[in-house]
């Protein structure tokens, strides 16, 4: 469970397993901030050095966000518990992107009562391809449901994933980075980012807009206080070169 088990008021921790993720849901969320986005909308993450015992590790860590008995549902098991079967296994039964993103949102809306939930994915997606989120499986998009059974839209979590943050197996530091973005697969709908962001802006719209610039970005990397200069410039090239690909995703 990457968000993990807590009560109202708890602090949850993440160490690093792979390489820089806390620093990855540093920066993304903290750009988050510079966009249309409200604060409810995503989780907010700060870079933490974790201690167990006499050894330290890096991660992050951010507030607990549920409200007391409150559930998060991922869509995968909200689906094989209204269902039977496997979300992500029924996703490529089908051949088109396109009808793979409306069958899921579709189906999450004829379960949840979530009518904008193609909003929703469409926010989600863009969020994916600009930062190069690989990880955005079914085990880690998720709805939220009250104490009375209602369901909520879940804030957006676990961009660990980003910015080429796996230095142990795929993106190693000593890795040329631009040749290292070309190697980078979406996961969800397809290998390809593009292909899922035209499809899902094409049957949803676009609903995200970014207000950031280079100063800002140098700015929230000088502020954090545990990891390396050379982690931190490669992040500036992704984020400087994804803003240029994606310059349509800026007021």
């Amino acid at each position: 469970d990457v968000l993990g088990s807590r009560g109202l008021g708890d602090v949850y921790k993440r160490q690093d397993y792979t390489g820089y993720e806390g620093m990855s849901e540093y920066m993304i969320s903290n750009l988050l901030k510079s966009s249309n986005l409200e604060e409810e909308d995503y989780i907010c993450y700060d870079t933490e050095e974790i201690h167990y015992g006499q050894v330290k590790y890096l991660g992050c860590s951010s507030a607990d966000f549920l409200p007391e008995g409150w559930q998060l549902i991922t869509l995968e098991r909200l689906f094989q518990s209204f269902y039977g079967e496997s979300l992500n296994k029924s996703i490529y039964r089908i051949g088109e992107v396109e009808n793979r993103i409306r069958f899921l949102v579709e189906q999450t809306i004829r379960i949840t009562g979530l009518e904008d939930f193609g909003k929703y994915m469409s926010r989600l997606l863009t969020i994916d391809a600009f930062f190069l989120n690989e990880d955005r499986h079914t085990h880690n998009m998720a709805v939220l449901m009250d104490e009375e059974g209602k369901y909520h839209y879940c804030p957006v979590f676990d961009n660990g994933a980003g910015l080429l943050s796996d230095t142990t197996m795929d993106y190693p530091m000593s890795g040329e980075t631009e040749e290292l973005m070309g190697r980078v697969i979406s996961k969800t709908f397809c290998q390809d980012f593009d292909t899922q962001l035209d499809a899902v802006e094409k049957l949803y719209g676009q609903h995200i807009k970014f207000d950031f610039r280079e100063k800002d970005v140098q700015q929230l990397l000088e502020s954090e206080n545990y990891y390396s200069r050379e982690i931190k410039e490669r992040i500036l090239y992704i984020i400087l070169e994804q803003r240029r690909k994606y310059s349509y995703l800026f007021s």
